[in-house]
């Protein structure tokens, strides 16, 4: 049999022993070792594209991804046919956001290879991504008629059942995933992220045992440590609690790049930038569209409660945490700089996010949400680029919100949250930078504080939906009573009434936050008081 370069290549990949150590210490969350021995392999050989598949799965473990899409576009250059790196392509897209590629991957993937059930698992979950969740259903069920015995499909059927929700029937997906692998973390997060679910005795036996198994990934150690946290927090034991809580974390900083020096840099540039001048001399900037609702803030903060009652009104649809500003944004700065920008640029690039987010909107209802929280950075940039859309600041108490945070492991993003100090700078930043912005562009940005919210239901929407300019309509005050997908963590709790059951948690564990405490600073004094 002939092969050709790329096959040899493979090949070669497939048995060179310096491969095999990488290819193991990839998987057991060793990068900084793993990194090395691939770019050794790279510089023998640079068509090695088994090697360059690996090289930019490491960057996507480390959020990467344009590393890694550039990466995987070389593999395929290569050898056009390399299945697992196209569908390797395929999962960079999709957590960039840019599902409508992802798909177009996958229908090539289709193509090469019709029958690969575990492709149209990936188109699942992507369809899940633009709101098709009957579509990918459907699909889930279809591979689990093949691969009932893969506990990851089980749990990612699990967290589509959970996203339209469908809770009783996401738990029993998530119980058969572990009765498959019993010492897969993500799963057991997965039940514990669900907040409705009480781990018993038993449950806490399994996961301590999977715990002390020496050969589990770094991946599923942390995510058994995040869900041990939320067992002994629910059992009232909070030091064993924030033992765990702080491992989890501790190990997942190890796996990402988080420089708290570089938020505050871009928070400083943003106050030098975003003046009241700089914006008089773009009064006739960006696209007048009034469609967008972007509500943000720190995560965990209740832009998802918000979201679920504006959801409820007749006329705003509910969508996701969109990636596109961020990525506007990026191709902005690397075009020459906002403040380069002229007229048609900025109106240009307002239309790039109406129509590359319509592909979100599924009701034909006039106006629709972003609600990705860390698009605080870019309220300048919004205001340019979209100025008739309205802008919602969901802030919650520093350390109720902080606190939340830490005891979260999120699947992607937010890298800033899993040390104390890291977030409580990133707190303080938000809160510097919001109010830069309540001075030099006055009533722009309705600020919905959470404790008001939760005491005084009736006035607060009501007051929200005067800011949007929208009739006040009963089913807001009924959010809870919407069927709608929600695909955050906080998707069980919206759909429970209103309550104050997030009020105060942090205290139980307040012995353990002085670092957190230490890195608001003055924030936590001037709550909730913008500064």
């Amino acid at each position: 049999m002939t092969f050709d370069p790329a096959q040899q290549a493979i090949a070669r990949g497939v048995a060179n022993p310096q491969m095999m150590a990488a290819a193991l210490a990839l998987y057991e969350g060793r990068l900084h070792e793993a990194e090395p021995l691939l770019k050794a392999q790279l510089k023998r050989d640079p068509f090695d594209v088994a090697a360059i598949r690996m090289l930019a799965e490491l960057a996507a473990r480390i959020e990467r991804y344009r590393d890694a899409e550039n990466l995987l576009r070389r593999a395929l250059e290569i050898a056009p046919d390399f299945v697992a790196a196209r569908s390797n392509l395929a999962t960079v897209l999709h957590r960039q956001g840019r599902s409508v590629e992802a798909v177009e991957e996958l229908d090539r993937l289709q193509q090469i290879d019709p029958d690969n059930l575990m492709n149209a698992n990936l188109k699942a979950a992507v369809l899940g991504r633009v709101g098709e969740f009957d579509e990918a259903l459907a699909l889930y069920e279809q591979v689990l008629q093949g691969f009932a015995k893969q506990p990851k499909i089980w749990m990612s059927y699990g967290h589509m059942l959970k996203t339209v929700g469908r809770q009783a029937e996401a738990v029993t997906a998530y119980r058969r995933a572990l009765a498959l692998a019993p010492t897969l973390g993500e799963v057991w997060w997965s039940l514990a992220n669900l907040k409705t679910v009480a781990f018993d005795d038993a449950d806490l036996a399994a996961m301590l045992a999977a715990l002390d198994q020496p050969d589990i990934s770094a991946a599923d150690r942390f995510h058994l440590h995040f869900a041990l946290g939320k067992a002994y927090e629910d059992r009232r034991e909070p030091d064993a609690a924030f033992r765990h809580y702080d491992a989890g974390n501790m190990l997942r900083k190890t796996q990402i790049q988080y420089d708290a020096d570089q938020t505050r840099a871009a928070v400083d540039h943003a106050k030098t930038l975003y003046t009241p001048a700089f914006f008089e001399a773009r009064a006739d900037f960006g696209a007048a569209a009034p469609d967008p609702i972007f509500i943000i803030g720190m995560p965990r903060a209740g832009s998802t409660l918000i979201e679920q009652i504006l959801a409820s009104h007749s006329m705003v649809e509910g969508t996701m945490e969109l990636p596109d500003i961020p990525q506007l944004f990026a191709k902005a700065r690397n075009d020459g700089g906002i403040s380069k920008l002229t007229a048609a640029d900025a109106k240009a690039l307002g239309e790039q996010f109406l129509r590359d987010t319509r592909v979100q909107r599924k009701s034909g209802k006039p106006f629709y949400i972003d609600k990705l929280p860390n698009n605080w950075l870019h309220v300048g940039f919004i205001h340019l680029i979209l100025p008739g859309a309205k802008i919602i600041d969901a802030r919650r108490h520093p350390m109720d919100c902080c606190f939340s945070n830490f005891k979260q492991h999120f699947a992607r993003g937010q890298a800033f949250s899993y040390s104390l100090t890291d977030m409580g700078r990133y707190y303080a930043d938000y809160v510097d930078l919001l109010g830069h912005f309540d001075a030099v562009l006055p009533g722009r940005i309705h600020r919905v504080i959470h404790e008001r919210l939760i005491e005084d239901l009736d006035a607060e929407v009501r007051a929200l939906l005067d800011y949007l300019g929208l009739p006040f309509e009963e089913a807001c005050l009924h959010f809870y009573a919407n069927d709608r997908a929600v695909r955050t963590a906080s998707s069980e709790q919206v759909r429970r009434p209103i309550n104050s059951d997030g009020v105060g948690q942090w205290r139980a564990m307040e012995a353990h936050l002085q670092p957190l405490k230490d890195a608001l600073g003055a924030v936590l004094a001037q709550y909730p008081a913008a500064r």
